[in-house]
Parts: C-alpha cells; structure tokens; sequence
C-alpha cells in the first residue's frame, strides 16, 4: 500500500512475546457452557491458542467437538488480522469493523443481555481497560485470562540505530500499538536529535496516538480504520507539502 504512493518502508520488529497459562486457557476452552462467547482484541491471543492445538489429543477435541459448541456463540473481534486468524481455527468473527476496543464494546453491549454467561477473553498482561471497563458498567460478565507477556524486541536497538546510520532520519514513522511507542520512542527521540520535529509520526488507531501524545509527541496523523490502505493513505496525506 505504501509503494503505491512511491513510498518505501523500512520494518522494524519493536516487541517480543511470551506465551503463559496455556493449559488454564485449553482447560476454559474445553468448557464452552460456562460461556456466553469469546473476545479476541489481539492477535496474539489466537496464536496462543494456536500453539494449544498442536497438541495431538488437543487438536483432535477441538475438531470433534469444541469448535462446534463454540459455534454457536459469538466470537467478538477487533480487526481483520485478528479476524482472519479465528477463522483459521474453524470460527466465524463477529464485529471485526469496530476498529477499536471502545467500538467493539458498544457492538458487544448492543448485542448481549446483562447477567448472561461471561464471556471468555484471553488477551495480553498490558491490555488496556477500555473494553473491561464499558462492559462492566452494562452489567455484561467478561472472563479476563492473561496468556501472553509482552516485551522489547531483543534487537530492536541495534536495528534502530543500524537504520540511523544508514539511512538517516526518516520522513515518517509509523506506531501499531501503544507498548510499540513505549518500548521505541525513547530511542527514536535520541537517534533523531534535533531533527526530531521534522518527523511526521502516524498512528494505527487512537490508542496508539493517545500514547504517543501521552509521550508529548503529537501525531501527525491516524489510520481511518486499521487497514493498510487507510493508514498508507494518512500517512500520505501527512507528508504532502503544506501550503503556505
């Protein structure tokens, strides 16, 4: 989407992560009827499960018997990316066009009765508590169980000042989450130097910008929606020259 702007893109990994609770998260999953539906708003959280089924005797219960009893209820998602990896493990998402944790509670809170089943949300140990937060006012039980850490990227320094050295400062850069900002600004303020302000930073979404604001760096621009032609599009539109 970037090159068909005649843009190029440098990417850099910025976060590790750290799979936890596997069995806890297989041993909830083997019991649908204690739950209303699942919430995915990462997709980390469908790779854990991922790893889950390549297990033999695992695998084989899903396929037989638990995805179809998961079937029947909803299974709530933020994002395409996330959306297509439920559907790799044989569910139909439901409210992928939200964009955003806030959009998705609304969804969620328009389509679910207060006091039903909880529903079952593996998510990460930094998620933030928007969606929590918004259900829990509405009366809607949401099952929170950590089953990924995340961290800095081991390389992410050396591959940042590798970038400096050898391309300079860039026209833009682009943030995807708010721990991306938190683990890589820090270096990218110091590589920058005084050039900094010519930078144009873009965010994925408002939490993303929200963080970088909350880092006092304004962002220059926010995709639309969390695709990458909408946030190719922004970022295009940023770096257009301003009229006088």
């Amino acid at each position: 989407e970037l090159g068909s702007y005649s843009l190029e893109a440098t990417l850099i990994p910025v976060l590790s992560f750290e799979f936890t609770s596997l069995d806890s998260l297989f041993e909830k999953l083997s019991h649908p009827e204690c739950y209303g539906g699942l919430v995915f708003t990462s997709p980390r959280a469908l790779e854990a499960i991922k790893i889950c089924l390549k297990e033999k005797s695992k695998n084989e219960a899903w396929s037989k018997s638990l995805k179809q009893m998961w079937n029947i209820k909803p299974t709530y998602v933020v994002g395409k990316a996330t959306a297509s990896l439920v559907e790799e493990i044989g569910l139909s998402p439901q409210g992928e066009g939200a964009g955003n944790a806030e959009k998705l509670a609304e969804y969620i809170c328009s389509r679910e009765k207060p006091n039903s089943s909880a529903l079952l949300f593996p998510c990460g140990a930094l998620k933030r508590e928007v969606l929590p937060t918004v259900l829990r006012e509405k009366g809607i039980p949401l099952e929170s169980l950590t089953v990924y850490q995340t961290t800095q990227h081991p390389d992410l320094q050396e591959a940042l000042s590798s970038y400096f050295s050898q391309q300079g400062t860039p026209a833009s850069v682009v943030f995807f989450s708010p721990s991306g900002v938190k683990f890589c600004l820090q270096h990218i303020q110091k590589l920058s130097g005084d050039l900094i302000n010519q930078v144009k930073f873009a965010a994925i979404g408002p939490s993303t910008a929200e963080a970088l604001q909350g880092a006092g760096i304004a962002a220059s621009c926010a995709a639309g929606s969390p695709t990458a032609r909408d946030l190719a599009a922004a970022i295009h539109r940023a770096l257009q020259p301003q009229p006088c």
